[in-house]
């Protein structure tokens, strides 16, 4: 769920989404304002603390819905340590191109793990729809690597979101569930929200196979000319 730190070389970042642009003007702004004893390692670590703090509101929330406020302050903080730590880096022209996207991205890997499982720990969304959801999502980063291999272009964002859209819509969620509360059911055994996670991770799915289709097929034109 981030803006990479540093891109390996001759990658072809695309990011069109509905916030990309003021976006850019705020964290233009916060990092000519930032201290200069804060790293973009310091910021990657706090975005990967923020994510395990999502993770624990998520399972307590099974005590006090309370817990979940904890939650939606974790998506901030997260926000600004994943948004800015590449940011920072090109800001201070201090990049790390394959140190920088090895370790964003491993670091991605495992807070999308910290904050799924936290809801599947919850008491509103079930523990094979989070599963579910996070499978989706990894087929979805992996196809994008793979894309970034053999095609040289890294997609950041998908139907005019990216991973700000992301976490804005998880926001919203998470108040959602501390407003209904955990017995909102919709279908015998499954809460509005067990629905909208498992639509939203269909909707990853589908753009990840239609994104396999598509460049499998270029990809088997171009092949095919140079043979």
């Amino acid at each position: 769920m981030s803006h990479p730190q540093a891109m390996a070389p001759q990658l072809n970042r695309i990011q069109q989404t509905v916030l990309s642009r003021a976006e850019r003007h705020l964290l233009n702004w916060l990092c000519a304002r930032l201290p200069r004893w804060v790293t973009p390692d310091m910021l990657t670590s706090l975005a990967l603390v923020a994510a395990a703090v999502i993770f624990v509101a998520y399972a307590m929330s099974n005590a006090n819905p309370a817990w979940l406020w904890l939650a939606v302050t974790g998506y901030f903080v997260h926000w600004f340590g994943d948004s800015l730590d590449g940011s920072l880096a090109r800001f201070r022209r201090i990049e790390r191109p394959r140190y920088g996207y090895f370790i964003d991205h491993s670091c991605d890997g495992l807070a999308i793990l910290l904050i799924l499982g936290g809801m599947g720990a919850s008491p509103y969304v079930r523990v094979d729809i989070a599963l579910f959801s996070l499978t989706s999502y990894l087929l979805l980063a992996v196809n994008t690597f793979l894309i970034a291999k053999v095609m040289g272009d890294f997609p950041l964002s998908h139907l005019g979101g990216g991973p700000t859209e992301l976490r804005l819509v998880l926001v919203v969620l998470t108040i959602t569930m501390f407003i209904a509360g955990p017995d909102a059911n919709v279908l015998p055994g499954f809460s509005g929200f067990d629905l909208f996670v498992g639509g939203f991770s269909a909707i990853l799915l589908a753009i990840f196979l239609t994104q396999t289709w598509r460049t499998g097929r270029l990809l088997s034109a171009q092949d095919s000319r140079r043979s």
